[in-house]
């Protein structure tokens, strides 16, 4: 009876419980498309302003071109731990300049 719930109209299903919280979320959820807007004009802001010319460098390479890190660091000349370490530092100095961007 794990899977099974009781109510008035009968028993119900985990996933038709799911469905039911998933149209109630979505029908009474905020639109945040202006807020998203807002904060991708701020991202694109704070790398041009923010990061290092590597940091930038590395962060096209891995997030706008979808590189593995080891790969990243064969173009650039780093291992692939040098390219994890820059990364952490571009989005830590990326997340103290957006933090406020909401």
């Amino acid at each position: 009876m794990s899977g099974t719930h009781y109510n008035a109209g009968g028993p119900r299903r985990d996933n038709e419980l799911l469905g039911d919280l998933e149209a109630w979320e979505r029908s009474n959820s905020a639109d945040n498309s202006e807020q998203l807007q807002r904060l991708r004009r701020n991202l694109k802001r704070a790398r041009a302003a923010e990061l290092t010319r590597r940091q930038a460098e590395m962060v096209h390479l891995y997030y706008d071109l979808g590189l593995p890190m080891s790969q990243v660091g064969q173009a650039l000349g780093v291992s692939k731990s040098s390219v994890s370490r820059t990364l952490a530092r571009a989005r830590e100095r990326l997340k103290r300049c957006l933090q406020y961007s909401f």
